[in-house]
């Protein structure tokens, strides 16, 4: 019998992972199927409009795509055990962690992939096996290399430059060591049940950090609160388990949520610049096309400061967050203020996140 649904990607994708660790979650009727090259260039951009992995397809013939959107829609499908919680600070702070997640900590996978040599047979053998898996090695190595170069093409753009490495690397250690104190006392992020913050946390850690061999040693081996972390949660556990009462935030989140107001913010604001200067000051018709990128942005890092590509889609995210801010209660806005309040900013429906864009496969549109 066919499954409802087929997650088309890899064990090794940074995405594929956050959703297949949702799907375990819902106890959704799946079939995981590896990305083959047929998929990659020709099925998936077709029925999506972009060369990206994961994708859904629905037993019916439809097909999801991004990670964000992907969650969204089956909770709507099957609103049992939902992973968006429906309290407002809870809320909030979910989808803040979820965008920094997703956009942050791109840079961070994309080093500890590329940068340590021996990863790079992992991917290679994955790689290959996924886009030709009944080709002999000889042929389809070749082809998994080319695919490897292609990435590490994109590592500038994302940050992955040598003068940033130790940056990238002690910032990366002083916030896994928060996570694993987390760990040590909260089953997940909000209590003894996963949000949309889990899996997007699982994103980075499960395709790149604990499964690339020099990350998972040095990172993850060494943390076994956060590597059970990453087991259980991808797994499907925590179905019985209730977010923390009285819409309380973990004090173990304290440190992170000030990471994201003093470092992530700041990143946002930069992509905003850069955005509102692409556009120009030239009258735009709705629905004209933005780049991938906008241009270089500098913003802090655990009291540095830190390079890459502004993405338009980032502050997409962080529209939407904005606009289910907005749709709260009055008195569920002030909960949510009073809460950032103690990170030092005032309201998030004060951040200044230029022009509406709508989100069109993976690249963003003005809406």
């Amino acid at each position: 019998m066919k499954q409802d649904y087929t997650l088309h990607g890899w064990q090794l994708s940074y995405f594929s992972g956050k959703t297949r660790g949702y799907l375990n979650f819902k106890g959704l009727d799946f079939k995981d199927k590896n990305v083959n090259a047929y998929d990659l260039m020709y099925r998936i951009p077709k029925k999506t409009g972009a060369m990206v992995m994961p994708a859904i397809q629905t037993k019916q013939g439809e097909w999801l795509q991004d990670s964000t959107i992907i969650m969204e829609e089956l909770d709507k499908r099957h609103p049992g055990s939902c992973v968006t919680p429906t309290t407002p600070k809870q809320l909030m702070a979910a989808m803040l962690l979820e965008a920094w997640l997703d956009e942050w900590w791109i840079p961070i996978g994309m080093h500890y992939r590329w940068s340590y040599p021996e990863n790079y047979s992992l991917f290679i053998n994955d790689a290959s096996k996924g886009l030709l898996p009944y080709v002999p090695n000889v042929l389809r190595k070749p082809i998994a290399k080319k695919i490897a170069k292609g990435l590490q093409n994109f590592l500038p753009l994302a940050g992955v430059r040598k003068e940033q490495f130790k940056m990238m690397e002690n910032w990366t250690e002083k916030t896994l060591d928060v996570f694993e104190s987390h760990f040590a006392q909260h089953k997940f992020l909000l209590g003894d049940k996963p949000c949309i913050a889990d899996f997007a946390l699982l994103g980075p850690l499960y395709g790149h950090l604990n499964r690339d061999p020099a990350p998972k040693r040095d990172l993850l081996d060494v943390r076994p609160n956060l590597q059970n972390w990453v087991e259980r949660c991808h797994a499907g556990e925590g179905k019985q388990g209730a977010y923390i009462k009285n819409d309380e935030i973990p004090e173990t989140l304290t440190p992170i949520f000030k990471t994201i107001f003093e470092e992530f913010y700041p990143m946002v604001d930069d992509i905003v610049v850069k955005l509102k200067s692409f556009i120009g000051d030239k009258d735009k018709i709705s629905g004209d096309h933005i780049s991938r990128s906008v241009g270089d942005i500098t913003f802090p890092m655990n009291g540095e400061r830190f390079s890459r590509a502004g993405l338009p889609y980032t502050v997409w995210m962080m529209q939407r967050i904005k606009k289910c801010f907005q749709s709260l209660s009055r008195e569920d806005k002030q909960q949510v203020d009073s809460w950032s309040q103690q990170y030092g900013y005032q309201s998030l429906s004060n951040q200044d996140l230029g022009p509406e864009l709508k989100r069109t496969a993976v690249t963003t549109q003005l809406a």
